[in-house]
């Protein structure tokens, strides 16, 4: 592969969503004063980092090396729920009461805005400046959903994104936009045992909203501005909205496409029965495993159809972040870079199998060579054209009303305009 990293990071940034919301303060002016002199007087210090289960070990494996390195620092891990609902509740629940009892912690990438606002993290810029962190060497989706009000809450992690998966031997020529998809899906629909020619997440649910992100994105649409004042009400998200409903309804989904979730689309698409599905990377793991699929070794992975506006991909993935209460926000510091950094993440991505967001990982030999879906370059064109769901803390809610009225509309319920408009009347009610 190229080491054309530096510039694989630009693709997408046209298109990724800054959505930064101002209109709450964030109660983050005070920065922790309880660190101690442990660092000083050369004494042990624990930290405690919160994350999901982790079926890896990678995770163990991580906190190893980084103690080998800072022997002065010990890292307890403390597991919470699989549950990423209840994950964040019992966060919530905790930070609210100003607990300092985890000082670093893993949150998914909807999170940060929210937190940020309830003033349960702690701001990096100080830090990443004076270690000269290199942000541009990020997925700028994933770095972009750990902004909130100008100031950087939380560090990409691992990033997830909506693909494009084909079969290769049904596909010649890969789609490049949304017209020439839909064009091929109705051409190949049939062929090789097919019964489809398009798989995508249509249920109302979260997944419905990653899908409308990557049309509206393509097209150049919006849901907040820059100021995350509501700015969903544009022609180019009404485009955008109406190709979703033209492929959402053609000939080429399944009848019933508005129940598929990722588990209905991954087993047909396993099962052999479509050339082309939007899914998240999982898929192509899933794809070569002779146990459960029939499509082994014949699967490739591109960047999604791009509209108007170029490629847009949903991001998803976590970012870690520093309890605004710890004591020890330095050696806290000190894990997150570590574990966020370059060391870090190879660990994650090789035992973890975690997608990097760190884009010159994907140029590393030894990460190419134990997962070789990250060498491959449409892979990384993907992953790089990701932008973040809107980043506010009010995210719970948008994100409901988007799943309300695009079904409608998918339903035939309503118009492209007249969900947009609706999306945009009840947005501002909640956004004032």
């Amino acid at each position: 592969m190229k080491r054309n990293w530096k510039r694989i990071a630009t693709i997408g940034v046209a298109a990724t969503l800054v959505l930064s919301m101002t209109a709450c303060s964030s109660g983050t002016k005070e920065q922790p004063k309880g660190t101690d002199n442990a660092a000083k007087t050369g004494e042990k210090v624990k930290i405690v980092f919160a994350r999901g289960k982790d079926v890896t070990g990678a995770s163990q494996k991580l906190v190893e090396a980084f103690e080998k390195k800072h022997p002065n620092i010990d890292v307890e891990i403390r597991e919470m729920p699989a549950d990423t609902g209840q994950s964040h509740d019992q966060y919530v629940t905790m930070f609210s009461a100003k607990s300092s009892e985890i000082d670093v912690f893993d949150l998914d990438v909807i999170w940060p805005a929210e937190f940020a606002q309830a003033g349960y993290l702690l701001p990096l810029d100080r830090f990443i400046e004076e270690d000269k962190i290199d942000m541009k060497k990020y997925i700028p989706g994933a770095v972009d959903a750990g902004n909130f009000e100008g100031k950087q809450w939380a560090m990409p992690k691992f990033v997830d994104t909506g693909l494009l998966f084909y079969r290769k031997d049904l596909v010649k020529q890969v789609p490049k936009t949304w017209d020439e998809l839909i064009a091929q899906a109705k051409a190949t629909k049939g062929q090789g045992g097919t019964q489809f020619g398009y798989l995508m997440q249509a249920k109302q649910y979260e997944g419905l909203v990653c899908n409308f992100i990557e049309f509206n994105a393509s097209y150049g649409g919006k849901v907040l501005d820059d100021q995350g004042k509501v700015a969903i009400n544009n022609p180019q998200t009404i485009k955008g909205l109406k190709k979703m409903i033209e492929v959402a309804n053609s000939d080429f989904v399944p009848k019933n496409i508005n129940t598929f979730t990722e588990l209905e689309s991954h087993t047909a698409f396993l099962e052999g029965q479509s050339p082309f599905i939007r899914n998240w990377p999982y898929q192509y793991a899933l794809a070569q495993d002779q146990k459960q699929s029939k499509i082994v070794g014949k699967v490739g992975v591109a960047p999604l159809p791009a509209g108007d506006k170029g490629s847009a991909a949903a991001l998803g993935g976590w970012m870690s972040g520093i309890n605004k209460n710890s004591k020890h926000p330095k050696e806290a510091w000190e894990f997150l870079k570590f574990m966020t950094g370059s060391e870090g993440q190879k660990i994650t991505a090789i035992d973890g199998g975690s997608g990097p967001t760190y884009l010159p990982l994907y140029e590393d030999a030894d990460v190419t060579k134990a997962i070789p879906l990250f060498g491959d370059k449409e892979y990384v064109k993907g992953i790089s054209a990701a932008v973040p769901r809107p980043t506010t803390p009010n995210y719970p809610k948008i994100s409901e009303i988007i799943q309300i009225e695009v079904s409608k509309a998918i339903a035939g319920q309503q118009t492209a305009e007249q969900a947009v408009e609706n999306m945009d009347k009840k947005m501002k009610e909640v956004i004032k």
